[in-house]
Order: structure tokens, then C-alpha cells, then sequence
């Protein structure tokens, strides 16, 4: 009942108002809606809190294109999801010896740009494989649907800067990156499940003879005595170990393979194989601004990515072994 005395209340101070409008001058009427708005919204919504310059403004729309531009100290790009396919070994072009990961970009594309002026913040949301409806829920059915991008396996929201926005939908490949930079790898190690100190955190342990009896691995003492009379928290002790989050800084690409979006990169990442990893520009070891592509690498019109040969980092011209000797 309420609800209709509302509806007429308005239905009534509308009509009032077309009526004044009618008698008055034009600009008069052509105020007349702005005023019925601002009457209605302040009293019949839930905007009553806001004054009338709150409710009129409005941000701008932000134009995303994909077009190449200059990266600054400041910029700051996104990141790759990739899939750990194993370790190998290979040798280089000096004879040494390089222990590699093999991680696989599998399809990458911007499924969601968020903007300072809608969210609050810039940062890319990145999609990485392949997935059927049936796995996935309504709710994130709706989401790929909702941007107009095909179901992905994997998320993961990279915070970026402005200049670095990408239109949704721009597929990226392993030629964001390039061959001899260094990059940080985040991923879930491997789980061991529980596990003693001396595994978990490299104890020595106790004694093997002189008198010890079934404590050969245990830790020893975990307290003092009666004052403080407690175990202080952190103590090192068994308890399940791996399966947490983990980053590897500072690891270098050693090649990248564009007609298969793979990269070779020198040394151990976090997980196990077929484990997403997240790979991101090194915050220590920056690489040089000028070589990077930016906001990322952009195919030509009549590029064949299938004929590309892969991309070796450039090792120099002189022999790491003679130069020792």
C-alpha cells in the first residue's frame, strides 16, 4: 500500500511540474527533467545520502587500445601464466652445462582490464587454457560470456599501470618476454605432507650412540623452564611441510620457442609438473626498458608464428673457460 501512495505521490509532482513548465519559458522546461530527477533520486533511492553534484558526475570512459608504446621506469606490464612441463639439461654454445624448465604458455588472453575509474585499481586479468562448461560453475560461465572470451582453465589478476592496459580479448605469447632477462616465478611447491624437523628444517638431530635411545631424530627441547614457561610461537618443529606459495626471483630465460610458446628458463621453479605457475618481470634484476615490448609483443599483419625459429639469449663473445684459465 505504501508502494502505490509512493508511485502516486511521484506520478503527481511530475505531472505539477509539466504543468509549470507549460506556463513558463523555455529554459525554464528544459530544467524541468533535471529537477524531476533530482527530486525523485534524492527521496525515492537509495541516494538520498548524496548531494546533487555527487549524482550528477559522472567519470569518463577509459579507451583501451592495443597499440605499441615507450615504457617508462615507472610502467609496469603484465605477467604470463604457464604450465610447468619438466626439467631438462642442455648445453650452451660454450660447452657449460645449464640445468632448464620447460614451462609452456598455454593460450594466454586478457579476459578482464580493470580501471581506476570502475574498480578502483588497473590491473589485467589473465586467462591461461582451456576448459569445458560442464567443469566450470554458472557463475563463472556467466563471467567469460559476460567479456565475450572463451572459457579458461586458469585466472590470475596482474596489477599493472595505466599505459599498460590491454583491450579484453589480446592474446599474449611467449614473445612478451625476452631471451636473457630475468623473471620472477610464483607457484605452489610441491606438498611433502608431514613431516620431522630434521627434513623439514635441516636439524642436526641428537646423538646416534652414547646412550640415546629412539630419539635419534628428534628435535631436542622446544622450551626453557619455568620462566617463560611456554613455547614461543614460530618454534621450529615437525609439521607438514610444502604446498604453500612460494617465488623464485631472479630467474633467467635462457631461450623461447614462439611457434610452440615455450620457454626454457635456467634453473627450479615452484610445483610439480603440470603445476600453473605465474611469471612476471624480476623486481630485483630489471631488464633493460628499451628491449622489452610494451604494453606486449604485437604479431605483424603477415607473420607466420609456425615458421619462427626459437630465440637463444645472447651468451657473448667470449669463452667463459678460457677467460678462467
Amino acid at each position: 500500500m505504501s508502494a502505490l501512495q509512493s508511485r502516486g505521490l511521484i506520478s503527481r509532482l511530475h505531472q505539477h511540474l509539466l504543468s509549470l513548465s507549460s506556463t513558463s519559458s523555455s529554459s525554464a522546461a528544459a530544467q524541468t527533467p533535471l529537477l524531476f530527477h533530482l527530486l525523485t533520486r534524492r527521496y525515492f533511492s537509495s541516494d538520498a545520502l548524496l548531494d546533487g553534484s555527487q549524482i550528477l558526475q559522472q567519470q569518463p570512459t577509459r579507451i583501451i587500445q592495443a597499440t605499441p608504446a615507450i615504457m617508462t621506469p615507472n610502467s609496469k606490464r603484465t605477467g604470463l601464466i604457464a604450465v610447468k612441463c619438466g626439467m631438462s639439461a642442455l648445453w650452451d654454445k660454450w660447452g657449460a652445462r645449464l640445468p632448464i624448465t620447460i614451462l609452456w604458455v598455454d593460450d594466454n588472453i586478457v579476459s578482464q582490464a580493470k580501471t581506476v575509474e570502475k574498480e578502483g585499481i588497473f590491473s589485467l586479468q589473465i586467462g591461461c587454457g582451456h576448459k569445458k562448461v560442464k567443469h566450470l560453475t554458472k557463475p563463472e560461465v556467466g563471467h567469460f560470456r559476460a567479456h565475450g572470451v572463451p572459457l579458461k582453465r586458469k585466472l590470475k589478476e596482474f596489477l599493472v599501470t595505466g599505459d599498460a592496459l590491454l583491450p579484453v580479448g589480446t592474446s599474449i605469447g611467449v614473445r612478451h618476454f625476452i631471451p636473457g632477462q630475468y623473471v620472477d616465478v610464483t607457484g605452489i611447491s610441491r606438498g611433502k605432507g608431514f613431516q620431522g624437523g630434521m627434513k623439514r628444517w635441516g636439524f642436526k638431530g641428537m646423538s646416534a650412540s652414547h646412550g640415546t635411545s629412539l630419539t635419534h631424530r628428534s628435535i631436542g627441547s622446544t622450551g626453557q623452564r619455568d620462566a617463560p614457561g611456554k613455547v614461543f610461537t614460530g618454534k621450529k618443529m615437525p609439521g607438514r611441510m610444502g604446498g604453500k606459495q612460494r617465488t623464485v626471483k631472479n630467474v633467467w630465460i635462457y631461450k623461447i620457442d614462439p611457434a610452440r610458446n615455450l620457454m626454457w628458463v635456467k634453473g627450479q621453479v615452484p610445483g610439480a609438473i603440470g603445476n600453473f605457475v605465474f611469471i612476471k618481470d624480476a623486481v630485483y634484476k630489471k631488464p633493460d626498458l628499451s628491449q622489452l615490448p610494451f604494453p606486449t609483443y604485437f604479431a605483424k599483419e603477415d607473420e607466420d608464428a609456425t615458421d619462427l625459429e626459437p630465440l637463444v639469449a645472447d651468451l657473448g663473445e667470449v669463452d667463459p673457460f678460457m677467460v678462467a684459465d
